[in-house]
This record gives C-alpha cells, structure tokens and sequence, in this order.
C-alpha cells in the first residue's frame, strides 16, 4: 500500500503504519501459536497479508507488542483483524489506545462501513460504537470459509 505513515506516541509506546519497522517473526508466532483464528498460519502467508494490508504495530522501544491489521479500500470499507496485545502488557489501556489510533488515522476517516470478527473481545469494540449486526443484517452477508487451510 502507497501511503504516507502515520505514528502517534504515549509515554514510551510507539504505534506506527511504517511496515519497515514490523517483527514478522513476532506477529507469525503469535498468530500461528497464540491466537484462536490463525492457528498453523505459514509465516509465507503472513508475509503476503502484511504486504497488502494497513498494519499498526504497537512497540516498546524497538519491541513489538501490539498489532492489528486493515484490509481496506480507504474510501468506503475496511475490515479490521489480527488484532492482539501481547499478554505482558495488557491490562494497560493499549488495545483501547491502539483502537483509538486506528480510528483517527486521517485517511480511514468517512468509510461507510467497517467489521470485524471476534469471539471474546466484544466489550472492547463496543466501547468505540461497534455493533454486533443485527439478524436481518446477518442474512445479507455470505462467506466461503476454509477453516482448516493452514492444518
């Protein structure tokens, strides 16, 4: 993606677009090991997702610690995944900072519509105006879905 980066900082935390500065070892361990919806992912396949994807990282110092990624057209959708805190540094405020970051950057800003798909961090999106999509709304989404790809 051709795109000016954008970094915000609090106290000594970084969080940054510029892809040059991303652990791709870090973010494929903890997608492929840790997360519930990545597991077994190949590192070739993260490398490619970055690649065309808006990515946050979120460092400490030079430390990755945070991330999450943005499947969009930057005019009138966006998809956001891949969305993580490392264990050692939750509980901060970072992902709700990271959340807040994501929704000011200055080009994601008039998109007609953003989803997401999460299993346990619902409280956390709510808190920045998601909704869980109503039933009649569901029925209008479809998807092809390959849950074992990466076994």
């Amino acid at each position: 993606m051709n795109h000016p980066f954008y970094e915000v900082t609090q106290g000594e935390f970084l969080i940054s677009t510029n892809p040059e500065l991303l652990d791709v070892k870090a973010i494929h361990q903890y997608l492929s090991q840790e997360s519930y919806w990545a597991q077994n992912i190949p590192l070739a396949t993260v490398k490619k997702s970055l690649k065309h994807s808006l990515c946050f990282g979120m460092y400490d110092g030079s430390k990755l610690i945070g991330f999450a990624r943005l499947v969009t057209d930057m005019t009138a959708f966006a998809y956001l995944c891949d969305v993580f805190v490392i264990e050692t540094y939750r509980k901060r405020g970072l992902s709700k900072w990271l959340m807040q970051t994501i929704h000011t950057h200055p080009e994601l800003q008039g998109l007609r519509r953003w989803m997401l798909g999460t299993r346990d961090a619902h409280g956390l999106y709510k808190q920045f105006g998601w909704e869980v999509l109503p039933d009649d709304m569901c029925k209008r989404f479809m998807q092809l879905h390959f849950p074992n790809v990466y076994q």
